[in-house]
């Protein structure tokens, strides 16, 4: 198993926040459908003001252009992809349409007990 873990800003206002936040409590289920299927096990997203930190655990054969592939053939994903971008804006030295970016990881701490 993998992990990997992205960042995203949110749009500065509450109202969108809120929106946003309310869309992920019931994600559609073609999209939840997708992630899985793409070989994400499991994925949690927290919030900080406005920026986003998403956790992703996946297969050990997952891979970003195999999901993107995936999303951009499924009409539902890219429906709701779009309508995410409602809420969404793009991190200082983003590409065009680029959202979610990938962190580094920089450290790492595990006690020796497990």
């Amino acid at each position: 198993m993998q992990r990997y873990c992205l960042t995203l800003d949110l749009k500065e206002n509450p109202d969108l926040i809120r929106e946003y936040e309310e869309h992920h409590k019931k994600i559609w289920p073609e999209v939840e459908q997708s992630i899985f299927d793409s070989g994400i096990l499991k994925m949690d997203i927290y919030r900080f003001g406005n920026r986003l930190f998403m956790i992703m655990d996946v297969t050990d054969d997952f891979s970003f252009e195999k999901k993107g592939d995936m999303d951009m053939a499924n009409p539902v994903v890219q429906q709701w992809e779009d309508l995410m971008w409602k809420y969404q804006k793009p991190l200082p030295g983003s590409g065009p349409g680029e959202k979610w970016k990938l962190m580094e990881k920089i450290f790492s701490l595990e006690s020796p007990d497990g």
